[in-house]
């Protein structure tokens, strides 16, 4: 309510206005991403290590169709080619950069070089997409032992003495 009936009419006839506020509903409709090779097809063409087999199915089944942006960014950066992923919401930007950086694991393991040490960071501007993502890489690797990876944000403990009594605490 408000004193000033001038104001308070003119906020009822605004109010009151049909489709004034909210019309629709809407629709949007886009054009489906271009498909192109599997990771299955990747694996005989000899481009993605054969390791990629395990990981999850559930999460990036073999034989399922890329997206031609991310099958053009796993052959570029199998050439040692820098890129830049920049494509709509739900066009898959975190598989094309996350097969090829599994896929660089997977070779250095092929040659025996896989050890302990950072081999990529990947940096998020928010810890809920941090911890999203972690969820994701949890289940995509979870056949996948030789395939190790952390998280580290703001809610990061300092020592390893708090990290593992928080550990045991959630964990009993």
């Amino acid at each position: 309510h408000m004193k000033n009936k001038r104001l308070l009419d003119q906020i009822h006839k605004g109010l009151n206005t049909k489709n004034k506020f909210v019309k629709g509903p809407y629709l949007e409709m886009t054009a489906p991403y271009q498909t192109g090779a599997s990771l299955s097809q990747l694996i005989e063409e000899g481009i993605v290590s054969p390791l990629l087999k395990n990981i999850s199915q559930d999460d990036i089944p073999l034989d399922r169709p890329l997206y031609v942006h991310q099958e053009e960014a796993i052959r570029k950066l199998n050439k040692g080619r820098n890129i830049v992923i920049s494509t709509g919401t739900g066009s898959g930007k975190t598989e094309s950069f996350l097969i090829p950086i599994i896929n660089e694991l997977y070779r250095q393991k092929e040659k025996n070089e896989l050890g302990p040490g950072v081999r990529a960071l990947i940096v998020y501007p928010m810890n809920a997409l941090a911890n999203d993502q972690v969820k994701r890489l949890r289940s995509l690797l979870k056949h996948a032992p030789d395939v190790t990876f952390g998280r580290y944000t703001g809610e990061t403990l300092e020592t390893k003495e708090k990290a593992e009594d928080e550990y045991r605490r959630f964990h009993n």
